[in-house]
């Protein structure tokens, strides 16, 4: 009887035993499989994050309204939609010139082109689709010399179908703000840059928005009706409180550069450039954006080291 107890007790002191042992690789399992402490950035791994400031995620919105046409706005010197081609080469030429010199392994680099609205001819849409870039690990040297082809090619017939077509509703930038930017622009593991390619008056015909003396918009009539059009704008802004509504907020993970502002009223208002550059300064910085440079519809060579410096500084 004694023995039965005591095989008993040895019985259950080795239940006990294996039973905690059981417990104890459980949880080394347990611990093996357990999630990563950076679950909340699961779409964006650490390697891609920690390199975030090297992977350009780069966005050009192209105002196609009637400032690309070459009967209403001529130009002896270079028309303006020679001008935009220029620009847009040399900002793929500096992504390039980025991808080629970045570790394969690193590579997470998109470019890609918008217009606001989508235009109505289908073949603009199909090209600007076709500039859609998107360069991970798997990238060939194939795949870069194609890159240089049709951003070599597609723009000219973009903007050339554009003037053929001859309908020009305007540009809706400021609801491409509003609506679009966040969604379209802003990617977590990447440096953000929209470039905007325009004459700056962000006109629409179907956003003609006015709160107090903000508005959606700004025409030449527009800037002579509110007076600035003399040496005392930009007092006269500041009193008066002038300026595009806000769109959106929370761009400080964005980076802007606006190309091709112009005046289109020189001999009515002298000051016309200074202004609309004014209005889209405090523009994105009221939208949260921390970068931004507002520049002339100047000749591509002399504005190609600026553009340059913007997109490969960081």
């Amino acid at each position: 009887m004694k023995f039965l107890k005591t095989k008993t007790y040895l019985v259950f002191v080795s239940s006990v035993i294996i039973l905690i042992s059981c417990k104890a690789e459980k949880g080394e399992v347990k611990k093996e499989i357990q999630a990563p402490k950076n679950i909340a950035n699961i779409g964006c791994p650490d390697y891609l994050l920690k390199n975030k400031y090297n992977n350009l995620n780069i966005s050009l919105l192209l105002d196609l309204s009637d400032r690309i046409s070459d009967e209403k706005y001529s130009n002896q010197t270079m028309s303006y939609s020679d001008r935009d081609l220029g620009y847009i080469e040399v900002i793929s030429k500096s992504f390039i010139q980025h991808i080629e010199k970045k570790r394969l392994v690193l590579m997470n680099d998109k470019i890609q082109l918008y217009f606001e609205p989508a235009p109505l001819d289908e073949t603009i849409n199909i090209k600007s689709k076709q500039l859609k870039e998107y360069f991970d690990r798997n990238l060939s040297k194939k795949v870069i010399e194609q890159m240089k082809v049709d951003y070599n090619v597609l723009p000219k017939e973009i903007y050339s179908l554009a003037q053929k077509d001859n309908k020009y509703v305007g540009s809706d930038i400021w609801r491409f703000f509003k609506d679009k930017v966040k969604r379209y622009c802003i990617e977590e593991c990447n440096r953000n840059i929209l470039i905007i390619i325009t004459d700056g008056y962000v006109y629409h015909e179907e956003t003609k928005l006015k709160e107090e003396n903000f508005t959606s918009y700004i025409t030449p009539s527009q800037l002579r009706k509110y007076g600035l059009n003399n040496s005392k704008w930009k007092e006269i802004i500041e009193e008066k409180k002038f300026g595009f509504i806000q769109a959106t907020d929370g761009l400080n993970d964005l980076e802007v550069l606006v190309l091709g502002v112009e005046n289109h009223d020189r001999k009515r208002n002298p000051y016309g450039k200074d202004i609309i550059e004014k209005y889209w300064k405090d523009w994105l910085g009221n939208m949260g954006v921390k970068k931004f440079e507002v520049y002339g519809a100047e000749l591509p060579s002399n504005i190609e080291s600026s553009i340059k410096e913007f997109i490969l500084s960081n």
